[in-house]
């Protein structure tokens, strides 16, 4: 019985680290969001962009599934698409506009706090002390990564940052609740279709119309709908309903890592040793949420054989 109990916790732990390397590679590749946006984007529209990265990825993914929410699965795929995708993203570019990249990502690296608290006031999940530390210490790793002695503050772009990071909070926090019985791939179409067309009177009416696009333009687009947003969500949102929400949003600290990580390999930005100090500090906060939510009978333990030998 004992080896039994104890290739079955095995075998949960593999499970589980198996889901969080998968659900990595979602903010892993969100990293990539700004150099796309900055190299390949038209400068200026930052509600039109949002609006189509989400709606056409959307409505592709409801012509693969097929298949529309029904009941109150129609009022609570418009406030998970509101707070994962319209009102997070319009915050976002909000506080991206008005504050210095690494203010704006560092405010934003709050999230994993707010989730932590906003769980246990919603629903009581309890607070471990462990994932409080992971959470601070990634955010004191971004911090290393971006923020910079000069940086100038702006009032509005500090609030719009934290806005944005208690949607996403909130967002993370009730998708893992709010589970309808549909594939993650449904759910993500739900999602992405509802904060699509909530941005689109925000985009008609606060920006002009785009100009001609170029190839470079369309093929921005393309790679922010359909892997920035299409794919990556499938994938984020399938490690929502297997994870605990402290983790899950750990992995967020993965983004402005690889944006710094890509912006080395393409543009020549070189990190400086702050950065790289604070690479290994995101990663080591991950992996510390992480252990803070593994059962105390998940911890391995030597057997009384390996004691004796």
């Amino acid at each position: 019985m004992g080896s039994q109990g104890s290739s079955q916790g095995e075998r949960c732990i593999t499970a589980r680290s198996a889901d969080l390397l998968l659900t990595a590679v979602a903010p892993s590749i969100w990293g990539s969001t700004y150099i796309v946006t900055t190299e390949l984007l038209p400068p200026g529209y930052p509600m039109t962009a949002a609006m189509l990265r989400a709606l056409p990825a959307g409505l592709l993914l409801l012509l693969l599934v097929r298949q529309l929410p029904t009941g109150l699965w129609w009022w609570r795929v418009f406030i998970l698409g509101a707070l994962n995708f319209s009102f997070f993203w319009a915050m976002l570019f909000i506080g991206a506009y008005r504050l210095p990249g690494g203010v704006a990502a560092t405010l934003g690296a709050v999230q994993p706090l707010i989730v932590i608290f906003l769980a246990r006031a919603l629903f009581g999940t309890a607070i471990r002390p462990l994932a409080i530390i992971a959470a601070l210490t990634g955010l004191g790793g971004v911090a290393l990564l971006l923020l910079k002695p000069d940086a100038a503050l702006d009032m509005i772009g500090i609030i719009a940052a934290f806005a944005g990071a208690a949607s996403m909070a909130a967002g993370t926090v009730l998708s893992r609740h709010w589970q309808p019985p549909v594939s993650p791939l449904a759910f993500t179409a739900w999602q992405l279709t509802a904060g699509g067309l909530l941005l689109v009177p925000v985009a008609f009416f606060l920006e002009p119309p785009l100009p001609p696009l170029t190839p470079a333009n369309l093929f921005g687009l393309t790679y922010l709908g359909l892997i920035g947003a299409a794919l990556t969500y499938i994938i984020w949102f399938r490690g929502v309903s297997r994870i605990e929400p402290s983790v899950v949003s750990s992995l967020g600290f993965l983004s402005p890592a690889m944006a710094v990580i890509l912006g080395w390999a393409i543009l020549g930005q070189q990190p400086g040793p702050l950065q790289i100090i604070g690479i290994l500090i995101v990663i080591g906060s991950v992996w510390l949420s992480q252990r803070a939510q593994l059962p105390a009978h998940h911890v391995m333990r030597p057997t009384r054989s390996s004691q004796l030998s």
